[in-house]
């Protein structure tokens, strides 16, 4: 590690205050960040937490949507959203251990987006907004590829207001070492049609599956996913799995999130 300032400010706008100083960095729950700053790929001038920002903070409903604050613990989302949109809470609890649940962030793991991550495949699959100190973005709009996002320097995600569908369920394939996704699948239904969300597969990130959804849609049931698959060119190729097999999983994932949610 090495020498850094360290602010923990307890409202939004004192911590988009201390984000305008020069290499000044959020810092939610610190999961990927501070193993990230032990390996020296970042150096940031300034941490700013954004834990001790109260509004920040909590889970509630509001109407046909849950209201998340971004410095939320997962483990948080996992107990309270439970009683109003179970398919979330189940999605929360799988994220990690139990010391990830406890420290790491919604708005984290949004802001990070890295490929594999959970929370992107619920946002995605659910239509989520997300909103900023600065504005609100639909979860279409936000996610860019890999590890990228919609957010500008300085801009950090402080709720993300996520409809609550009227069946929904994850299906995660773990990758056993660090428990992320080696294949999730997010299905949503809505009144207005079903939204298939996959995270964990595509170099390009969480994407949705558009021939999954129009089959759903039409009936949502497993067989409606009779012979469907993925292309597995653009999909991840590592250790744990190559393309074939992160695109086998794909389908195999959403029938499984589908036999859940029905």
């Amino acid at each position: 590690m090495y020498s850094f300032e360290f602010s923990r400010p307890s409202t939004i706008d004192e911590a988009v205050a201390a984000l305008a100083e020069e290499d000044a960095q959020a810092l939610g729950g610190g999961q990927t960040l501070i193993p990230t700053l032990k390996q020296r790929l970042a150096s940031p001038s300034v941490l700013v937490s954004v834990t001790g920002i109260p509004e920040m903070q909590g889970v509630c409903r509001d109407g046909d949507a849950l209201h998340i604050g971004g410095a939320t613990p997962h483990a948080v989302v996992a107990r309270e959203a439970a009683a109003h949109f179970p398919g979330l809470a189940a999605l929360a609890g799988q994220i990690g251990d139990h010391a990830v649940r406890n420290r790491g962030t919604i708005g984290g793991s949004l802001a990070n987006n890295d490929p594999s991550a959970c929370y992107p495949a619920a946002a995605l699959g659910t239509g989520a907004t997300i909103r900023t100190n600065a504005r609100t973005i639909p979860a279409d709009d936000f996610f860019d590829g890999m590890f990228g996002t919609a957010l500008e320097e300085g801009e950090i995600i402080t709720s993300v207001e996520i409809p609550i569908a009227e069946k929904a369920a994850y299906a995660k394939f773990h990758q056993p070492a660090s428990r992320f996704a080696l294949v999730g699948a997010f299905v949503a239904k809505f009144t207005g049609g079903v939204r298939v969300a996959i995270t964990g597969a595509s170099e390009e990130g969480v994407f949705r599956w558009s021939a999954a959804e129009e089959a759903l849609s039409a009936d949502f049931s497993v067989a409606a996913l009779d012979g469907l698959t993925v292309d597995p060119e653009g999909m991840i190729a590592d250790i744990h799995g190559e393309p074939d097999y992160r695109a086998h999983l794909v389908a195999v994932m959403t029938r499984r999130a589908t036999a859940a949610a029905t």
